[in-house]
């Protein structure tokens, strides 16, 4: 199976000083939301659930419409940033920030200036945001997509959606539940959750989810990537732990890259919080530039990705609202 390895995202130093954070996005979609009531709406109509598809990758797709086009976007909780493919840029009449704006014009995406744009109406089932900034970028398929023909996606929905809508996105059951007035407080819970086992999301400076785990036994983070079809520990971590690894014939891709060669190696024990599993074979690739320098130094290194077959598995629910990941045994 292939993974779409994770974007790191920064604004180029030549645009702006400022860091481009999900602050500046969540700041512009809390303000354009429609429909915000000034009175408690009722339960049922304050959320909004949305199926979502599966990609023969493992990856979760969901339906928007990008200034009234229909479009298929990928769920990425590794992407900071909502992107929508250049090739689509015409299609949806997205015009490139110019002129005076917060916003600068163009961000780097893992070594590559890509511009932003602006998308007057961006819908999510009965959700609509308006004046919505997004990345373009390139955005090719894997080679094995290419060979069973599988859909090309228009984009990628990123956490600034997913936090501003305080979502829940249930990987098993494939649905995505959107908050359409986030402004209001309240602790509803939208999911059945008896039976689960949380764990917390640390987001960090990036805006990337990570949780507490172990590899062996040895103490680690995992970034929660929806995004990745596979679970993929960053290879010095898994030669640190001796841990047996074999060639494949699978590679990686991910946004502005080429794709890379993944080995993989069985795990005796990986704990994500209190969930154990066991027995378990999962990707090994060089991930180094996937991660910070303050994420290489922090007390508990990054192994690597909770990808999309063990959120499966584990029957995840990921709560952007409450920073929790939820997880079955």
């Amino acid at each position: 199976m292939l993974f779409s390895a994770r974007v790191k995202f920064r604004v180029s130093r030549s645009v702006s000083r400022t860091t481009l954070s999900i602050l500046a996005f969540a700041s512009v979609l809390g303000g354009n939301v429609l429909g915000a009531p000034s009175k408690t709406k009722d339960f049922a109509d304050r959320f909004e659930a949305l199926p979502l598809a599966r990609s023969w990758q493992n990856q979760l797709l969901v339906h928007a419409r990008v200034n009234g086009k229909p479009a298929v976007l990928m769920v990425d909780s590794g992407a900071p940033a909502t992107l929508i493919s250049t090739k689509r840029q015409a299609d949806f009449r997205l015009g490139e920030i110019v002129g005076k704006s917060d916003l600068p014009s163009s961000v780097i995406l893992n070594g590559v200036a890509d511009r932003l744009a602006m998308v007057h109406s961006f819908r999510l089932g009965a959700l609509i945001i308006e004046d919505m900034p997004v990345v373009l970028t390139k955005i090719s398929p894997p080679r094995v997509a290419k060979m069973v023909r599988e859909q090309e996606i228009d984009g990628i929905l990123g956490v600034d959606v997913l936090f501003a809508t305080k979502a829940v996105m249930d990987c098993k059951d494939q649905v995505l539940i959107l908050n359409r007035y986030p402004e209001i407080s309240g602790n509803e819970q939208v999911l059945d959750l008896r039976g689960f086992h949380k764990t917390p999301i640390y987001v960090n400076e990036g805006y990337n989810l990570f949780v507490n785990g172990s590899i062996n036994g040895t103490r680690t983070k995992l970034l929660v990537d929806t995004g990745a079809g596979v679970t993929t520990l960053h290879l010095p971590f898994v030669r640190q732990l001796r841990i047996p690894h074999y060639a494949t014939s699978i590679t990686s891709s991910g946004i502005n890259r080429k794709e890379d060669a993944v080995d993989v190696a069985r795990i005796r024990k990986l704990s994500v919080g209190t969930v154990d599993v066991f027995g378990k074979s999962i990707g090994v690739a060089d991930l180094r530039w996937l991660f910070s320098e303050t994420d290489r130094q922090e007390s508990r290194q990054v192994a690597g990705l909770l990808g999309g077959e063990l959120l499966k598995s584990q029957h995840g629910i990921i709560d952007f609202g409450t920073r929790t990941l939820y997880l079955k045994k």
